[in-house]
């Protein structure tokens, strides 16, 4: 903004939300009427996220190169947008030329116990890791916060040897305690 000392967000791969956007007033949606009273409004419309996740898919072909993936879930949260993901990335693959294998896997990161963190982190689930050698490797993560727990799990699945390793986010959040760690695709910057 010309005349503004706020400076510019860098958008690398990803939608920022300042933390002055006053979010779209209610009467512009249609929602549950459960919720009436509790929202006070809308900070990012289903459309933009579909839009977001679509564009993410293509993103992602175009980065690995339109081969098999192996798609590592991190639950619970990342489940929808993983499926949502998947749904957009098989889209594209049956609308080229070149079919894209798909195997979907489910992983569960503990770091605490009782709200006290453990000082390591532990993977659970996840068939057999050792079938990661030698393959693309997805990580699909809804949130990603400091990022501390995302290098330790990519620390973790590199000693399995993947030919290669991306981790997609829905959203990324701004807070001091990041270590800098990025996501290669996310929705946006919160």
């Amino acid at each position: 903004m010309a005349g503004s000392s706020e400076e510019a967000p860098d958008y690398g791969r990803g939608v920022v939300i300042m933390d002055s956007w006053p979010g779209y007033d209610l009467d512009l949606f249609t929602y549950p009427q459960h919720y009436y009273g509790d929202l006070d409004y809308v900070l990012i419309p289903h459309g933009i996220i579909v839009d977001r996740i679509e564009r993410l898919a293509k993103d992602i072909l175009k980065d690995i190169g339109y081969c098999d993936i192996v798609i590592l879930c991190v639950l619970k949260g990342g489940y929808k947008f993983c499926a949502d993901l998947v749904e957009h990335l098989k889209n594209i693959s049956r609308n080229s030329d070149r079919f894209v294998s798909m195997k979907v896997d489910f992983i569960r990161l503990k770091s605490y116990r009782n709200d006290q963190s453990m000082g390591e982190m532990q993977i659970i689930g996840g068939h057999d890791l050792s079938t990661l050698a030698g393959k693309n490797v997805l990580i699909v993560e809804d949130v990603v916060g400091t990022g501390k727990t995302m290098k330790v799990l990519l620390s973790s699945i590199k000693k399995y040897k993947p030919n290669m390793i991306k981790v997609a986010s829905l959203l990324v959040k701004r807070t001091p305690r990041s270590d800098g760690f990025r996501p290669d695709s996310h929705m946006c910057d919160q």
